[in-house]
């Protein structure tokens, strides 16, 4: 699609796949690019490189045009240098990945971490659809984005901010125990919110063959069968605890639901409200917060990390 006037490119940079979306003045996204992540702190680099030049053809843009680049990327991501550490499933210990890519595009290079990004996204795309006040209010909205993936994070956004804290750790609720007999994590605690509600926890407790063991685990379920009802039961009761602990912290006026497991779309809201509308039952006191009613689920394909990481990139202008 043709865009125009301020142009703000974003990228997603996974364990797997590069993802990347521009943004144009009125806030019209172009279509995505989508390639393969290299493995290694050269090959991330020269993916991150390869991305911006195929979103230049694609937008019909030359690669100045575009006045602000953003970049999501897993790991522990410094925000303000641009380097990142212990994005393990990329092969990278230590990357002033944002000053490298500036130093070869001639642009500031905004890095945060991918959640973070994601939230941003999710928080953008909130208000610019909520019909439920005008657009100037929805945007005021705190949010969380609450990512199921492979592990369990969340993503705050107050004030059109993103909450950071005071060492980058906020949102990281998965590791909060809830359970201290429960499953050893992997951060070494036990009991822990990821050990309920992530594809590792379903990976674990319903091992299967299936390319979308999620979905087999929930079809199976549907059908009558007790052990997956046991385990989706258990699964949907951490993302409702990880809602409610959100809630109880943040006090956010709603939670995203996104990360890979949000493909389950509408049997995964459905559940979660369900849990916590029971929950809400026996509590006069959680009754009153409308846990469920600050719960959905973001539409399936929307780029909400490339899409954050393009409005992370904002402030970030052409190198003089």
């Amino acid at each position: 699609m043709s865009l125009g006037g301020v142009v703000r490119l974003g990228i997603d940079i996974g364990g797997t796949k590069t993802a990347a979306v521009a943004i144009g003045d009125g806030g019209e996204l172009s279509d995505q690019v989508r390639m393969p992540t290299g493995f290694g702190a050269d090959a991330v680099v020269e993916t991150a490189l390869r991305t911006v030049e195929r979103m230049a053809e694609v937008s019909g843009l030359g690669t100045g045009a575009f006045t602000s680049i953003g970049i999501g990327i897993p790991g522990a991501v410094d925000n303000e240098t641009g380097r990142v550490a212990h994005a393990v499933n990329l092969g990278l210990e230590g990357l002033d990945l944002g000053a490298r890519l500036a130093d070869r595009l001639g642009i500031d290079v905004r890095i945060e971490n991918d959640v973070k990004a994601a939230a941003l996204g999710a928080h953008h795309l909130l208000g610019r659809t909520d019909d439920r006040a005008d657009a100037g209010v929805v945007g005021e909205r705190s949010m969380a984005y609450l990512n199921l993936g492979t592990g369990l994070a969340a993503g705050i956004v107050q004030g059109r901010r993103l909450l950071r804290g005071g060492h980058g750790v906020a949102g990281e609720i998965g590791h909060i125990p809830v359970d201290p007999a429960g499953d050893r994590c992997g951060c070494g605690q036990r009991g822990c919110l990821e050990t309920f509600a992530s594809g590792s926890a379903i990976a674990r407790t319903w091992p299967t063959l299936a390319e979308l063991p999620a979905r087999e685990l929930f079809d199976a379920a549907e059908a009558g069968d007790a052990e997956a009802v046991r385990v989706r039961e258990r699964f949907l009761w951490g993302v409702a605890a990880a809602v409610r602990l959100l809630v109880l912290t943040a006090d956010v006026d709603d939670v995203v639901i996104g990360g890979g497991l949000a493909a389950l779309g509408d049997p995964l809201v459905v559940g979660t409200r369900r849990i916590l509308n029971e929950w809400a039952a026996d509590s006069a006191f959680l009754a009153s917060l409308d846990l469920a009613e600050r719960v959905q689920v973001i539409p399936l394909g929307f780029p909400a990390a490339a899409v954050g990481a393009a409005l992370v990139g904002v402030a970030q202008w052409q190198k003089s």
